[in-house]
């Protein structure tokens, strides 16, 4: 039976009655959303919730991950695992049709609504395996975003992803393509103390899954042994970054990240993360050593002839007026018979074609305000509503500068930055400012120095000291060694710190104003609050608890109580959880002290036999340095808390749980309680006498 809402078909007729899986209320809370705001308040509510999965499945950035595959208005498309319609509204709007397969109905309703004025998209909602033999074999595309980690619980058998990818490709059509988005095993993120995106837990996919489950990611050799076991030969790979969920840039083979452009890392938006280095030094480590394909964090595996595209871009993290897609695509050929490029802007929002369109007109501005300077302009053409640029060989200025770090070349160093200022100054008084006059935005080619982008000219007079500023402002972002140099620069230019901070205001300032009313996706991620916990303060802290968190002994056998005779029985304890400890009788033993911590602390003792019978910390065998609370609790004002037990020769056994608080909770403590009232002073001045 078919059903539809608005112009999209959902077909339930294989639909088994009942969602198999769900995540609770808050899809009837997207739900909601998608049926009262329409997409242009998705960023709105995005912001008012604050909520992972409602990011997660309404942001417009889920679309990155397919929008730059040049599906064309003839294509038959095929997306499995649709779920709420992230990127079907995308492939709708490129495609003739998008078939979805979705085994949920209430996110299908939402898929349905969310794109409800699509007369393309029909949802067969059911089980895979069921569905599949029902499907066409002539689509020239197949998505599969995030969905091959599951192919091990819906296909089954010893090779289920070998069995998946082999069924999936009887149904493209000759010289169809198959796209598959998933995250790399040993993506460096996991590494850097990210847990795994599936089950929650720190380094499982790192260990190969030693707990087994349901859900698998796959290294690059992995996926090109599966591709190779169902006879796949055709087939390139994409690096999204920092991931596909969220993806701002699409790196290839033919274009991988140079040093320095991998910094935005902290996108733990669904959950807290440890952080054991900083992944943008050890990413630039990689790239030096070719190794990146292996540590990028997620991959996009095309199956099917190469794609033209062999690097994106994404700036729909801005206002719709900016929004825009920077891509580098294969051309043609040169002459000498190697591979040609060219450089696109393509607007993402009908409000972006005059943004994109000014773009030639700055090519002039910046033409004849550096005419003579020695500057080069990378010229730009139109081609509709894109801006068409020329690739451009050489490395950044920005590449140049780091090598000069790297090798200790202060010299060659200083020489490529005097050359940028002398570049900066040449304009004279000319009202140009080109906001984007930094160093990777310049390609140095031999003794040649191209400006690649200008995206952001105005005219208005700018001190050059500020245009300066800048570009030492976003390089010093990327290192402490950067930010060293950086200030060092700025002092001798007769700029202090406070001049540094001013131009971070004035980033700030000018991220906002290219935002407009919606927040990025760094404020954004700050409202979530997913903690990130550096791993040296966590180390420092577990230490720290290490060394306070220590049940110690004494047991006096007739000379009294001694600290050459103590002992500790557990150290390290986590605190709040029920302790248990014995102790055995001996001949003689005339009491056992037992300090809970060596701070000021909360305890209480759930449990406490001695010589066999039940005691409580009212009982005049039992003494404590604290203030008692109950007959089970106490406060304890002092980093020496103890608790006495007299006459203990048969044994004793306690429960009790332990909680550290701070000097000044317990005082508050104390003096509110009423018995502890008149105590409190006594017991600050004695010491440890057992009484």
């Amino acid at each position: 039976m078919a059903e539809t809402t608005g112009k999209v078909v959902i077909d339930d007729t294989h639909y088994p009655g009942e969602d198999l899986y769900c995540d609770g209320a808050v899809e009837d809370e997207i739900l909601e959303i998608v049926k009262s705001r329409g997409a242009d308040g998705y960023p709105e509510a995005i912001e008012e919730r604050k909520s992972w999965p409602v990011l997660y499945h309404l942001s417009r950035l889920r679309e990155n991950i397919v929008s730059w595959v040049p599906v064309k208005k003839t294509d038959k498309v095929l997306e499995v695992g649709s779920g709420c319609g992230a990127i079907t509204g995308a492939l709708a709007r490129k495609a003739q049709s998008v078939t979805c397969v979705e085994l949920s109905r209430k996110r299908s309703l939402i898929n349905a609504c969310r794109n409800a004025a699509c007369e393309n998209v029909t949802i067969k909602l059911g089980n895979f395996q069921e569905m599949e033999p029902l499907l066409a074999c002539d689509y020239d595309y197949i998505f599969l975003i995030g969905v091959f980690e599951y192919a091990q619980g819906y296909i089954g058998g010893d090779t289920p992803y070998e069995t998946f990818l082999a069924l999936m490709k009887r149904h493209l059509a000759p010289g169809g393509r198959m796209v598959i988005a998933i995250e790399n095993r040993l993506g460096l993120k996991y590494w850097a103390g990210c847990k795994e995106d599936h089950l929650g837990t720190y380094f499982d996919g790192l260990e190969s899954y030693p707990g087994g489950g349901g859900v698998r990611t796959f290294t690059r050799a992995a996926l090109e042994e599966i591709c190779r076991a169902d006879g796949i030969t055709d087939y390139s790979f994409y690096y999204p970054y920092p991931d596909y969920k969220f993806m701002t840039c699409l790196y290839s083979d033919e274009r991988l990240p140079k040093v320095g452009e991998l910094s935005d890392n902290m996108r733990n938006f669904d959950r807290d993360r440890l952080m054991l280095f900083d992944e943008k030094l050890v990413f630039d480590s990689l790239i030096r050593e070719g190794l990146f394909p292996w540590f990028s964090n997620s991959y996009v595996l095309v199956i099917g002839e190469k794609l033209p595209v062999v690097y994106a871009r994404f700036s729909n993290d801005r206002a719709p007026e900016y929004a825009i897609r920077t891509e580098i695509r294969k051309n043609g050929s040169s002459p000498e018979g190697k591979e040609a490029f060219e450089v696109r802007k393509i607007p993402l929002t009908g409000e972006a074609v005059s943004h994109v369109r000014r773009l030639s007109e700055n090519a002039g501005k910046l033409e004849a305000a550096f005419a003579g300077s020695g500057l080069k302009v990378n010229r730009c053409r139109m081609d509709g509503d894109e801006a068409v640029f020329e690739y451009l060989p050489g490395r950044t200025l920005e590449e140049l500068l780091d090598e000069s770090l790297e090798q200790g070349d202060l010299e060659g160093f200083r020489a490529l930055f005097d050359r940028y200022c002398r570049l900066v100054e040449y304009p004279g008084q000319t009202p140009l400012y080109d906001h984007d006059l930094i160093f990777p935005n310049i390609i140095v080619d031999g003794q040649d120095w191209n400006l690649i982008d200008y995206e952001w000219v105005f005219e208005k007079e700018t001190p050059v000291r500020e245009i300066i500023a800048r570009a030492l402002y976003c390089y010093a972002l990327g290192s402490e060694r950067r930010k060293k140099i950086s200030l060092e620069l700025m002092e001798e230019l007769g700029y202090q710190e406070i001049r540094f901070q001013e131009t971070a205001m004035r980033e700030l300032a000018f991220q906002k104003y290219t935002t407009g009313k919606r927040k990025s996706m760094i404020e954004i991620w700050e409202a979530i609050h997913c903690p990130v916990v550096p791993v040296d303060e966590l180390s420092r802290n577990y230490l720290q608890a290490q060394e306070r968190n220590r049940i110690q002994i004494y047991e006096d056998l007739g000379n009294g109580f001694s600290e050459e005779t103590s002992y500790f029985l557990l150290e390290g304890y986590r605190e709040k959880e029920l302790l248990r400890i014995e102790i055995e009788g001996k001949p003689g033993l005339q009491a056992v002290r037992l300090d809970p911590a060596l701070d000021y602390c909360f305890v209480r003792v759930a449990s406490l036999l001695v010589n066999g019978q039940p005691r409580t910390l009212r009982n005049p065998q039992v003494t404590c340095n604290g203030i008692l609370l109950s007959e089970t609790a106490a406060v304890f004002v002092t980093e020496d808390p103890g608790i006495t037990v007299l006459h203990a020769e048969g044994g004793l056994s306690i429960e009790l749980e332990i909680l550290r608080i701070t000097k000044e909770m317990a005082e508050s403590v104390a003096d509110g309680n009423g018995e502890a009232k008149g105590k409190r002073k006594k017991s600050k001045g004695l010491a440890w006498l057992g009484k």
